[in-house]
């Protein structure tokens, strides 16, 4: 099977009878992923299944949410409040975070079911009954029984929040793609395009998904905005950050062993030093372009959490994080976090063995790649 940019759309528009994507801007990430599918990703029969039903998804889903707003264009009047993003580098304790604030009522987050398939818009009646929580739940026990090591690398669940790169992914510019496919020119476009753009789509679906079901103060998280944080406040200039820490080289040994076995499901290639070397690059990077961007608007948008602290005291620590953004940490508050910490305790979903060296890396190696980032933050743990 070879990717087609148009069969893609057309197959879009076949599955749904509409034909309006809105605005064209999606247009070019769409065709680099297509060629990046074509000429690097080395997919098996598999990954053409795989890959082809995320590109599908992503087109079916701008189709209908164009076609929700023509329908209720009063959406568009919607008012986003906040949000609270959660950011750093991926595994430094992001989804425990992100699902400690999600367990507070004061917070909209994005959950997964509703992040694959946005509409119709949900209900506050029925968000907690909607038949696409079983979709989801299907779904994620087929992956399961597919790839069973994934419950040990990363906590999904149907109705808990969820990384919000579905949405930049219906601008086909996020790097989900990357972590799924080998796609070294898409990555190097990514690095560089322009997301303005993407972030007010991801406003744009936002809107749609408060309209019936509020509050309107949203949390969100997905550690890929530290490439972009000055296109994000262009479309949230209100918008503030929970800050992750923990050991890089801790980090990237468990980043490369969850990447390379979700690009397994799709490859039979084995790039392990490749991996290696690309992602280290790629976090050095986006975390300078963060430190970078904190400088320049002051650490008042900011909180920073420690792994290690996190883990051990996960309340008190979500407490001080709330005082440093000038949030109200309610009793309600407490509680939620409280009993969401005694149902996840670290460890309890098992754990997975991972080493840098598989990836060609050392832990010098890397503490010196983030030596700057090391200077600046406590990153233990």
């Amino acid at each position: 099977m070879t990717f087609s940019a148009d069969e893609l759309e057309d197959g879009a528009r076949q599955a749904t009878g509409l034909d309006d994507f809105g605005s064209p801007y999606y247009r070019e990430g769409l065709e680099r992923t297509v060629e990046a599918l074509n000429t690097e990703a080395d997919l098996n029969d598999l990954g053409r299944v795989i890959q082809h039903a995320t590109v599908s998804n992503a087109l079916i889903q701008r189709l209908k949410i164009e076609e929700t707003y023509k329908q209720h264009p009063e959406i568009a009047d919607e008012v986003v409040e906040g949000p609270v993003f959660v950011i750093g580098l991926p595994r430094t304790g992001t989804t425990a975070l992100s699902q400690l604030v999600a367990a507070d009522p004061q917070f909209r987050s994005l959950r997964m079911w509703e992040s694959q398939q946005p509409t119709p818009p949900p209900e506050a009646e029925t968000q907690h009954c909607d038949p696409r929580i079983a979709d989801a739940e299907t779904g994620l026990a087929m992956l399961n029984d597919m790839f069973p090591l994934m419950k040990s690398l990363y906590n999904s669940e149907a109705t808990a929040p969820t990384e919000c790169q579905d949405l930049m992914g219906m601008s086909f510019r996020t790097f989900h793609f990357d972590g799924a496919v080998r796609a070294p020119s898409y990555l190097a476009w990514l690095m560089n395009c322009d997301m303005g753009e993407t972030y007010a789509y991801h406003a744009r679906v936002l809107k749609l998904l408060q309209w019936h079901c509020k509050p309107s103060l949203w949390h969100l998280k997905t550690p890929v905005h530290v490439f972009a944080l000055d296109a994000l406040v262009e479309t949230y200039p209100n918008a503030r950050f929970m800050w992750s820490h923990r050991d890089p080289a801790k980090v990237m040994g468990s980043v490369c062993s969850l990447i390379k076995y979700v690009r397994s499901w799709s490859s039979d290639r084995d790039d392990a030093h490749e991996l290696g070397a690309e992602q280290l690059a790629s976090w050095v990077e986006g975390i300078r372009r963060a430190m970078d961007f904190r400088k320049r608007v002051g650490d008042e948008r900011f909180a920073d959490v420690s792994f290690a602290e996190l883990q051990s005291s996960p309340v008190s620590t979500l407490e001080r994080a709330y005082r440093q953004l000038g949030l109200e940490f309610t009793e309600i508050s407490r509680r939620t976090a409280g009993d969401w910490a005694q149902s996840h305790r670290p460890g309890s979903r098992g754990a997975h063995d991972y080493d840098l060296a598989d990836h060609g890396l050392t832990p010098e190696q890397v503490r010196a790649s983030f030596a700057e980032y090391l200077a600046t933050y406590d990153a233990t743990g």
